[in-house]
């Protein structure tokens, strides 16, 4: 163990609290310019029909991966990428109702940068958390939020100490006022962290549903015929018709071909829509997995089809789809 002289003891203690005190300034300046730019994310993050794609490299990357998980854990779907692997295809992920929040102090992070145009292509709305307001990423970015901050605690002025503390705290505020104004309450918290599996219960339908061409999916005019074998071919025990708009119009079941079969006349060329069931059970696509689980429980289903807001099918969810995704955990 290293020994010093009680001098050196008392220089260590006013070195530490220089340091907590450059922290503190910063803070409190990030509270002092607090402006319309925060109340932008905000609201474009309460009004998400996505999720919040958050994006960073080295110690911003590792400040970008906790505000993932404290966003994931009180409401908000929010998952992490580390800027140079999206450069590989992550990026794939992200559509038009994501946003991205972009961490880079510089606001020049090349890695963070060379994503930007992608991000735009894909529509998806971005939020720069950044030191430099005329930074490539503040000018490429929808909101910005700047953290004025020209002093990091380390002597040499390089080490990220009080711009990365500033923007956890920065971080934070967000995260904190949007779950309260979700009602996002304790035994919220409590529901969705059973034994500690963080974010896993506020994964959402559309997260595990299938979709395109692992639907089994029928038009109202198929021979009865054609639908069996779609039907089949699937595994889910059911089809789904659909008109041109792929709005659902019904489905067929193996329930319902079973009570086909026990009528005694069954001819397989018919039109499916004189046959389908015409009230099929759905789900929003932005509904909690272990929502979705007590709503096949309470109809006593397997299966559901998933619609988007405007009612279009996007999708089928399994119970064993949910079971997986650890909502039964």
């Amino acid at each position: 163990m290293h020994h010093a002289d009680p001098s050196q003891h008392r220089d260590w203690l006013q070195q530490g609290k220089e340091v907590l005190e450059i922290e503190l300034r910063a803070l409190e300046k990030v509270q002092a310019h607090l402006d319309e730019s925060f109340i932008a994310a905000v609201e474009t993050i309460l009004s998400l029909q996505g999720r919040l794609v958050i994006v960073g490299m080295g110690k911003s990357g590792i400040i970008a991966r906790k505000l993932a998980a404290t966003f994931a854990s009180t409401g908000t779907p929010a998952f992490f990428v580390h800027a140079a692997e999206a450069q590989h295809g992550d990026l794939g992920m992200i559509t038009a109702h994501d946003a991205v929040l972009a961490l880079s102090h510089s606001g020049e992070t090349s890695e963070v940068c060379l994503l930007l145009p992608t991000i735009k292509r894909l529509g998806a709305t971005i939020i720069a958390m950044t030191g430099n307001r005329e930074s490539t990423l503040a000018q490429h970015a929808d909101i910005t939020l700047h953290i004025p901050i020209s002093q990091e605690a380390c002597p040499m002025n390089l080490a990220p100490t009080a711009s990365t503390t500033a923007a956890l705290a920065l971080g934070d505020a967000l995260a904190v006022v949007t779950l309260k104004h979700r009602g996002f309450k304790e035994e919220d918290f409590a529901r969705v962290h059973p034994a500690g599996s963080l974010g896993r219960k506020l994964m959402r339908v559309c997260d595990i549903m299938h979709k395109g061409d692992a639907l089994p999916l029928v038009t109202p005019t198929t021979p009865l015929r054609e639908a069996i074998l779609r039907m089949s071919s699937h595994r889910f025990g059911i089809s789904g018709i659909v008109d041109n708009e792929h709005q659902l119009l019904g489905c067929l079941t193996d329930g319902d071909l079973r009570r086909l079969l026990e009528s005694g006349t069954i001819d397989l060329n018919i039109a499916v829509e004189t046959v389908m069931h015409r009230h099929p059970r759905i789900i929003d696509q932005g509904v909690l997995v272990s929502e979705a689980l007590h709503f096949m429980e309470l109809h006593k289903i397997t299966v559901l089809f998933v619609i988007d807001r405007q009612e279009v099918l996007v999708g089928i969810v399994h119970l064993h789809d949910l079971l997986n995704a650890g909502a039964a955990a």
